[in-house]
């Protein structure tokens, strides 16, 4: 079956503080001036939210000329109190704490004095096409005839149970390794340390057991207190039976044994387990290695775990604390809410523990596949009609380059095979993306309505845009974001014909997993998913193409975007899912919503029709209810709200999110854990998309910089702190990215920003918007205007703006709309 929306995923949520004792210890950590918001309500098993007594705040002193945060601030390191910490036992893999270097996951996990560590690998897959290849001799021109003609079980019974519902392709896991400490040695509680990114198990007594995936070599290394482990074991992963594989070999040398399992396409890999005494304990290192490394992967595995024990546990952790420390430099927030921050910090480390530049990019699960004798939920695959595009939305306003280039480098490299697959599936030129799709690029079937949609080539053609946006890297722009993005422009346009009122619309339509994959899901073009997408990528075209002074191919781009012709809405603006027909119900994934977030085509600074769009389609979703929403939805929700100022309504689907969608470690559950009515889905298999969405929700709360005309080469305003709930009176940010390379920080007291500094990144007017109510900034520059609604000042790159603002006397009152404070019982 396929994923509820795009794939819906299981994720654990670590456990909730609240007290007051760990508000004081982040507090410290962080920053002083930022208080607790009181602590967390006892959780009852209601999904209906009571309000919280409104905080107190003293009056403050009025700030000092000098900022409180400044980039020289010497460490951005996470504080110990945003740790994940979860209570022995996790008798579950998708419970675990996770580790990994972008290729190599593990996920530690155990309880008693038996300790387990799940093992994957990023490019372990069976590229195998379903047997017979059921999807080589289909067309796009074929699909279009068969929905034309209503047969959608044929190809329903092509797309989905020929192709996709086989065991194979799919990713496949690696091991698990599993051991037994001594009988003294209890575990009592998990640790991850975000800031060194090691996992630790801490014990009843003594030093507590500690583990980081090193980069080089890679390796899982781990440091053992007190007597040396005993039942050492590694276990093949039985789900690869499903496969046709032949049983693991299993192999012992001394104090090294591996397994050897040989897979498909020539495929062989290895894991492998070496330890070594130390005066007080046992150093193990553990690796996992294949074919792709070398033609032996056993001769492979024991050199890596030979150099890894030669050079102990202190010296590889050297260089990767080195690694962590560059990672949590590039930028770092500050929020009252420990929840919400925990939950951010957590979620960055998944970039840097997932994607790194080398490796394969994030699939559904990461680098943690499922370990449960099973093969992984929608085989772990890549999925494009929402999953890797919210994946990847969150690291733009962070500053994390290399780990958004990991994906956007394997979208780029594998060029020839989406020109292949345009070619020959859709008759096109140019290249396009299968929807869903292996780690090699070849397309997998599913619900052909998405699986084989034209449209969400487009959406990726957005995260190349965006890094352009954000990094005001004109070479990306030149020889990366142009040729992938009009390669797409190219293949969409060929498929676009006049209808008879001249619109330019596809052969077939959807709006992601409206109706499911019935016949009805078949729906007149275009709807409203397809042109958003198509509209936002010819625009983004046009304006590619301008800042390269090529004026023909930015008209011709401008041509394309206006041809689509106008969003299908009703008369008082309910935006429908195409134009006969409205949205049915309550649905998990907000395809005709695109145009609001993540794209900026309709927004609150357009025209009244515009604003009306907004109020009603978002009027609509709250009258049907989010009986049908997936954990994603709620993050989702949360950044769309956030994106039109409504900040209430961001934090309240926020906290739905961590409270009821999240597994005990943070991991993305797609259904609602506590079974409190938010959603009639309360399964649990992981995937990530919902977690990274709840990063960019805060980013849309704490900084926005989008400009209300994409395509015309406008950069837009700076906004600050624009879409902040009541309860969030005190925050902050140090150098969050805004479109246009800018560096931006900024500091809010009592509902007010009181200090804001912009490090421009690139030439030009740079406009901040004035939403600080009567109160003037005092400026470090004197050719800073007021003009309209923004403060105006023309930069260099490397030129800072910087102000101060007086801080209000106590924070403002209560709004009605205010979001109440969520109680629902979870699991801790």
């Amino acid at each position: 079956m396929n994923p509820p929306s795009g794939p819906a995923a299981a994720s654990p949520s670590h456990p909730r503080s609240g007290s007051f004792l760990a508000t004081l210890i982040l507090v410290t950590h962080l920053v002083a001036g930022i208080g607790a918001l009181g602590a967390s309500p006892t959780a009852v098993p209601t999904p209906t939210p009571t309000l919280a007594p409104r905080p107190t705040h003293p009056p403050q002193p009025q700030p000092q000329l000098q900022p409180q945060l400044q980039p020289e601030t010497p460490s951005r390191l996470p504080a110990p109190a945003l740790n994940l910490q979860l209570t022995a036992p996790i008798a579950t893999w998708d419970e675990a704490v996770p580790l990994g270097n972008g290729l190599l996951g593990a996920l530690l996990w155990g309880d008693g004095q038996r300790l387990r560590l799940s093992l994957d690998r990023g490019d372990l897959w069976d590229e195998r096409p379903a047997p017979g290849n059921p999807l080589r001799s289909l067309t796009y021109a074929r699909l279009a005839k068969l929905a034309a003609e209503g047969k959608n079980s044929e190809i329903s019974r092509i797309v989905d149970a020929l192709a996709y519902d086989q065991k194979h392709p799919t990713k496949i896991p690696a091991g698990r390794l599993e051991f037994n400490l001594a009988p003294t040695q209890t575990i009592t509680r998990f640790e991850l340390d975000l800031a060194s990114a090691e996992g630790r198990a801490h014990l009843a007594e003594g030093s507590p057991l500690q583990t980081i995936v090193c980069a080089q070599p890679s390796v899982v290394l781990l440091r053992i207190p007190g007597p040396a482990p005993t039942d050492l074991t590694l276990r093949a992963p039985d789900s690869v039976q499903q496969l046709g594989y032949p049983a693991a070999r299993h192999a012992r040398d001394g104090a090294c044994q591996w397994f050897l399992q040989t897979a498909a396409d020539g495929l062989v890999y290895c894991v492998a387990v070496a330890t070594r005494p130390l005066p007080q304990g046992t150093l193990l290192a553990t690796t996992v290695t294949s074919t792709h490394d070398g033609p032996d992967p056993v001769v492979t595995a024991r050199s890596r775990l030979t150099n890894a024990l030669d050079q102990g546990y202190d010296s590889l952790l050297a260089p990767h604390l080195d690694w962590w420390r560059t990672f949590w430099s590039k930028s770092r927030i500050e929020l009252p809410d420990l929840d919400a921050l925990r939950h951010y910090y957590l979620v960055q480390y998944f970039y840097g523990a997932a994607s790194r530049r080398g490796a394969p990019p994030l699939p559904l699960q990461g680098v943690w596949t499922a370990d449960a004798g099973t093969l992984p939920p929608w085989k772990g695959d890549y999925h494009h009609d929402l999953n890797t595009q919210m994946t990847y939305l969150g690291y733009q306003a962070a500053g994390r380059w290399d780990e958004g280039l990991c994906f956007l480098d394997f979208l780029w490299d594998r060029l020839p095979v989406f020109r292949q697959f345009a070619r020959e599936f859709f008759e096109t030129p140019g290249a396009n993306v299968p929807g869903v799709m292996t780690l090699a690029g070849a397309p997998l079937g599913g619900w052909a309505q998405y699986s084989l949609a034209p449209v969400h080539s487009g959406w990726l053609a957005h995260l190349f845009y965006l890094h352009w946006r954000y990094t005001a890297d004109d070479a990306f722009l030149r020889t990366r974001a142009y040729p992938w993005c009009a390669e797409v422009g190219e293949s969409l346009a060929a498929l676009l014909q006049p209808d008879a009122q001249g619109r330019l619309v596809l052969p077939t339509s959807a709006s992601p997993e409206v109706h499911d994959n019935s016949q009805r899901a078949w729906l007149k073009p275009n709807s409203n998913y397809d042109l958003a997408i198509l509209r936002m990528l010819f625009l983004s075209l046009r304006e590619m193409a301008a800042a390269q002074n090529q004026s023909a191919a930015a008209d011709r781009w401008n041509d394309l975007a206006t041809r689509l012709g106008p969003f299908h809405a009703d008369t008082d603006g309910t935006l429908r899912i195409n134009e006969v027909e409205p949205l049915p119900e309550s649905h998990r994934h907000f395809s005709n919503l695109m145009n609001l977030y993540p794209f900026n085509l309709t927004t609150q600074e357009g025209s009244d029709r515009d604003r009306q769009l907004i109020q009603a389609s978002l009027a609509q979703y709250d009258r049907f209810g989010t009986r049908q929403w997936c954990g994603y939805s709620f993050t989702w929700m949360s950044a769309l709200r956030a994106r039109v100022g409504d900040a209430e309504s961001a934090l309240r689907h926020l906290e739905i999110y961590l409270q009821a969608f999240t597994l005990r470690n943070g991991f993305h559950a797609n259904g609602d854990q506590t079974k409190s009515g938010f959603s009639s889905m309360t399964y649990r298999p992981f995937t990530l998309e919902g977690n990274f969405l709840a990063t960019a929700a805060l980013h849309e709360m704490l900084l926005q910089s989008w400009s209300a005309q994409p395509g015309a080469g406008d950069w837009g305003s700076l906004r600050l702190f624009p879409a902040m709930p009541w309860r969030w009176a005190d925050a902050a940010f140090e150098d969050l990215r805004a479109e246009g390379g800018h560096r931006v920080s900024a500091r809010r007291h009592n509902h007010a920003t009181t200090w804001l500094r912009i490090v421009a990144g690139r030439d030009g007017a740079l406009r901040v918007r004035n939403n600080f109510g009567a109160r003037t900034p005092r400026w470090n520059r004197s050719d800073v205007r007021l003009e309209g609604q923004d403060y105006t000042v023309h930069l260099h790159p490397g030129e800072v703006l910087e102000a101060n603002l007086e801080s209000p006397a106590a924070p403002s009152p209560q709004p009605t709309n205010a979001a109440p404070r969520l109680n629902v019982r979870r699991r801790e």
